[in-house]
């Protein structure tokens, strides 16, 4: 045999050998058809072969997301598709200003948003995402560290998304933490990113800016490039706060003297001073201990003790003034009210969270406060101080220096506040108007001082948010600061000097007094902003200002 025939197959013998077939070898005499080729496989989910499904000329083929189902009919149309009265239609007024107009869609779903219309100009091959989203955030965290609230922080950073023409994107803001999300479509993954709030600082004057940034950002009329944004951002982080030192103490005095005359009923130049001199000491004590890094609880109860120790030495010295006044005076300077009203609004408007941290944050302010206070009343009753719990104040018996009180107040706690110099004049009509609303109806009406702090708190709120309207920025310039006078000053110290003699159950009900009376005014503040939201339609873009176009300096 040759080489050649012993290397061809012999399939006889391959055919029957156990060592070379395959168990799964198709037995001999099996017919099996042949298909081509392809597997013999088949899917559990195939439609079996003879069941035709009819399809409508130009349907997409079944199982498609977007084909209706077959049992479907448009003339009877099951509730579980459309609702019987159709989808509502959203109307958005481009005339209101771009705070109502970005708070209500963020309250809509993101299903139902209109589709935004780009305001700037679009680079080519569109805006780029991570930086658009990192002007946000960074816009965001000057507005959340200067005490706005977190809805008109959300507003804000969705106003400047949409400027840019981004869809889909959702802001979230706690107390510490900004992020933002941005999904271009359904099918595209999203682009996620977060900045942290570690430092807070009152500078209005700050927020102010920030304020008309983002009202040129989301001004058609107004071209404010990426690059141009930033650089405004970066003046607004360099620039120097309005009011120097010095004058910040000066301001400190003078709220605590003009509170201690609101409180006292009647001008006693003795009583100013003394007030005026224990709110300047302790706020110098304060800023030392902040100079060592001290938190800010430790730094609120050092400012405390000031104004109580002269209050107990005039009172020690048997000098004939009112003591009471004095330490009373020197608490307003103190009590955290900015905080107070923007933990509230949160709660109010449902960030539940943010409101949970602004309030402790209050809550730990004023047990600061507190231990401050009753430390020096301890030791001032101890060593025979005659302070009396009982002795009410007396705040009806001029009424014209009440009102000038109230307003220098006002003007000292604007200035405290870093405002810009065009707001101080407004805030300090809006806190005499505030005090003689409330005078009228504490003192002269006999109404209860927990509604009337109240109204009046409202009317500041009503007020503060037309001011804002009127000049397309933050309303809290216009109420914070008007708020002074109405602080319970006078309940916290009467429930202090109690709780320091020993009558708990009276010292009690003045802090629980002091709790109502704060939360009056939150809730008023709040109130009248929603007021002026709902019922009343102020500035549209035929009366706005001109505009100023940026050329890229």
């Amino acid at each position: 045999m040759t080489e050649a025939e012993d290397r061809k197959p012999r399939s006889d013998e391959a055919r029957y050998d156990p060592e070379i077939t395959s168990e799964f070898a198709i037995p001999e005499g099996l017919d099996v058809p042949k298909t081509g080729g392809e597997s013999e496989t088949t899917s559990e989910f195939a439609v079996p072969e003879g069941l035709q499904t009819p399809q409508p000329p130009g349907a997409e083929p079944e199982g498609s997301a977007f084909t209706p189902p077959r049992t479907y009919s448009a003339k009877e149309a099951p509730a579980a598709f459309t609702p019987a009265t159709g989808v509502p239609l959203v109307s958005l007024i481009k005339d209101a200003p771009w705070q109502d107009r970005m708070r209500t869609m963020l309250r809509m779903p993101v299903t139902e948003r209109p589709a935004p219309e780009s305001v700037q100009r679009e680079e080519e091959g569109g805006p780029a995402v991570p930086r658009v989203l990192d002007l946000t955030l960074r816009i965001g965290e000057l507005l959340l560290a200067g005490g706005e609230g977190a809805e008109d922080v959300e507003a804000a950073m969705f106003a400047v998304c949409r400027s840019y023409g981004l869809d889909r994107c959702e802001p979230n803001v706690t107390f510490t933490l900004l992020s933002i999300s941005h999904q271009p479509s359904l099918v595209e993954d999203p682009v996620t990113a977060s900045r942290t709030v570690r430092r807070r600082g009152t500078d209005y004057t700050r927020l102010a800016a920030v304020f008309h940034l983002v009202d040129d950002l989301s001004d058609p009329e107004t071209e404010v490039s990426l690059e141009e944004a930033y650089r405004r951002l970066a003046e607004i982080r360099r620039n120097r706060h309005p009011y120097p030192g010095w004058a910040l103490t000066l301001a400190g005095g003078l709220l605590a003297g003009a509170a201690s005359l609101l409180v006292a009923g009647r001008g006693d130049p003795v009583v100013f001073l003394a007030a005026a001199v224990g709110a300047m000491l302790g706020d110098r004590l304060a800023w030392l201990c902040a100079g060592r890094g001290l938190p800010e609880f430790y730094q609120f109860t050092v400012a405390a003790m000031p104004p109580a120790a002269i209050g107990v030495a005039l009172t020690l010295a048997h000098v004939h003034v009112q003591g009471s006044a004095v330490i009373t005076g020197g608490l307003f300077a103190l009590l955290p009210g900015r905080a107070l009203v923007a933990g509230v609004q949160d709660g109010l408007t449902g960030f539940y969270i943010t409101a949970s941290a602004r309030l402790l944050e209050v809550m730990y302010f004023f047990v600061g406060i507190v231990a401050g206070v009753l430390t020096v009343l301890y030791f001032g009753v101890k060593i025979g101080g005659k302070l009396d719990p009982e002795a009410a104040l007396n705040v009806s018996e001029e009424p014209l220096l009440q009102i000038a009180a109230s307003m220098l107040l006002s003007l000292t706690f604007a200035i405290l506040l870093q405002q810009e110099r065009s707001t101080v004049l407004w805030v300090t009509l809006n806190g005499g108007v505030a005090w003689s609303v409330y005078g009228a109806m504490r003192y002269v009406g006999d109404i209860s001082p927990v509604a009337s702090t109240a109204v009046a708190a409202g009317l500041v709120g009503l007020f503060g948010q037309l001011l804002a309207r009127y000049r397309f920025a933050s309303a809290l310039p216009y109420t914070t600061a008007a708020i002074g006078p109405l602080l319970p000053g006078s309940a916290t110290y009467f429930g202090l000097l109690s709780i320091a003699q020993n009558d708990i159950d009276n010292g009690l009900v003045s802090l629980a007094k002091a709790v109502s009376l704060a939360m009056a005014i939150a809730i008023g503040v709040n109130l009248g902003s929603e007021i002026s939201r709902l019922f009343l339609r102020f500035g549209s873009a035929g009366k706005r200002r001109a505009a100023k176009r940026t050329r890229g300096f």
